[in-house]
């Protein structure tokens, strides 16, 4: 016999509390799945979000354990890369890697628990908290990418790209599609838990015309674009993390690089990835000339730190000759604890700011980002971490030709963490309607066309060199004219518009305060 939604949710409620805890864990297990590449990302969170709506407690307390439940389960298993950094010296750090994975996938399950507290406080103990939690879970994912810096990795939206659902970043960008995507599941969830067939065609229906706007808008940005004429060589030395700062090594991993930059006829760009050259900026003359006379001629752009005074920064520069430095771009979008230390003036009275400075001392630059290259005109040069930023891009007067994110993803090891940084990439395409250029020390470096689609690549953990034309670009999208202050905007008036009409409506004692 079918089990009834309304059974499920009541079974569920009466399950022992290993149950209850482990279910909600598993769900977001299962959710995130969603960014591996042999799974169908929408199918995978869809249905976990949809059960999980349909079994979220009716108590505030309950719903917002039940929902940090999820999110630790889900950031879990996305961001299970993170204990890679402390593995590059396992017998220093490698103790530290459990709390590590443990502790960002708590903290970060704390935004999904206010989303579920809020959403059961909005809906009191009615079945629209399945509908109320979109609302209220996009506003937390928003959240998220701003607070304390932000950290929007592995946002539910990433697992569409690759997908039909791919193009619409280009209207609404990552987070107007984390609503679409938990809309859809809060729909359907709550159409089962009803019984409401009609009710379901209607939301069906408005769902539908609501894409086809979204979609119309962003093939109307869509021109054909001129045949590209400009090649880039992408230099991916494959240099380990544990070795790529051996004095050993140092030298081994340039002259890899200088003969990839040598190799083959002379390309009209050459990009290195981040901090491939192993000296500080000052003393730095001598690779930069070797790495200018392998170019024969064509600009080049690479990773390097520099130092101001007593200030370091994480740069990229332009090279124009054995001699010429013509343009340097520091990265303003840190680290948090890998390259700076968040609220460190805290620390200051306790005596602690030298050790600060020793941990993380990289200061965040000031400029726009923006270099002109001749062949690829004006590029805005995001350095690794930056690249995972939406409103990045936007911080420019200019609207760029092209998107050029350096990296070196050796970090985040061989598997899940350099392709979920990909995919992230490929939304900054879409979603602004430019080409993007990725090089990557270990992978994976690749050619990205506005409509993200990877048109060349090095495979990961490879060593070599990646010739590829690089498309133009499109006309600026709707999300790059727009950004998500509409977004923004809605979220806060429906949730306020929730909150005034529940404390308005609402004469139930027991539910006003359950």
């Amino acid at each position: 016999m079918m089990l009834h939604p309304r059974d499920l949710t009541a079974r569920f409620a009466a399950s022992p509390r290993v149950v209850r805890a482990l279910v909600p864990f598993g769900l977001g297990a299962f959710a995130a799945l969603g960014h591996e590449a042999w799974m169908s990302g929408v199918l995978a969170v869809t249905a976990a979000l949809v059960l999980a709506f349909l079994i979220v407690p009716s108590h505030r307390r309950s719903a917002a354990w039940f929902g940090w439940l999820i999110g630790l389960g889900y950031f879990a298993v996305t961001l299970r890369w993170l204990v890679e950094p402390f593995l590059v010296d396992p017998v220093r750090h490698g103790w530290m890697a459990p709390f590590a994975i443990i502790l960002m996938a708590g903290g970060l399950a704390l935004f999904w628990a206010l989303a579920f507290w809020l959403a059961r406080w909005i809906a009191g103990r009615g079945a629209s908290v399945m509908v109320w939690l979109a609302v209220t879970l996009t506003a937390m994912e928003l959240a998220r990418g701003h607070v304390l810096s932000g950290f929007p990795w592995g946002l539910l939206s990433y697992t569409l790209i690759g997908g039909a659902g791919s193009a619409l970043f280009a209207s609404v960008g990552p987070y107007g599609m984390t609503l679409l995507l938990v809309a859809v599941a809060g729909s359907i969830a709550y159409c089962l838990s009803a019984g409401r067939w009609l009710t379901c065609a209607a939301h069906g229906l408005a769902f539908i015309a609501v894409l086809g706007v979204l979609i119309w808008s962003a093939i109307g940005s869509i021109v054909t674009s001129p045949l590209p004429t400009t090649t880039v060589r992408l230099i991916q030395p494959n240099a380990p993390q544990h070795q790529k700062w051996d004095r050993d090594w140092m030298a081994v991993f340039f002259d890899r690089a200088i003969e990839q930059t040598a190799a083959g006829d002379a390309p009209d760009v050459v990009i290195w990835p981040e901090t491939s050259i192993p000296a500080l900026l000052d003393h730095a003359q001598p690779w930069i000339e070797q790495m200018s006379i392998a170019a024969r001629g064509a600009p080049v752009v690479a990773g390097i730190q520099r130092r101001e005074g007593d200030d370091y920064f994480n740069s990229a520069i332009l090279i124009k000759g054995p001699q010429t430095v013509a343009a340097i771009s520091d990265k303003s979008h840190l680290v948090p604890f890998g390259e700076y230390i968040p609220l460190a003036w805290l620390l200051e009275p306790f005596g602690l700011g030298t050790l600060v400075e020793r941990v993380a001392g990289f200061k965040p630059g000031t400029g726009d980002g923006m270099m002109q290259i001749d062949g690829l005109g004006l590029v805005r040069v995001l350095i690794c971490y930056e690249g995972i930023f939406p409103e990045e891009i936007q911080r420019g007067a200019v609207r760029p030709d092209v998107l050029l994110i350096i990296t070196n993803d050796a970090w985040f090891g061989k598997g899940a963490g350099p392709r979920q940084h990909l995919v992230q990439a490929q939304a900054r395409a879409i979603e602004q309607g430019l080409p993007v250029i990725r090089a990557a020390n270990t992978g994976i470096s690749a050619v990205i066309s506005p409509s993200g689609t990877i048109t060349a690549s090095l495979a990961l953990n490879e060593a070599g060199y990646l010739d590829a034309s690089v498309p133009k670009p499109l006309p600026a999208t709707l999300y790059a004219r727009i950004g998500d202050w509409p977004l923004t905007v809605l979220l806060i008036v429906c949730i306020l518009g929730g909150g005034l009409a529940r404390r308005r409506f609402s004469v139930d004692p027991k539910q006003r305060h359950g």
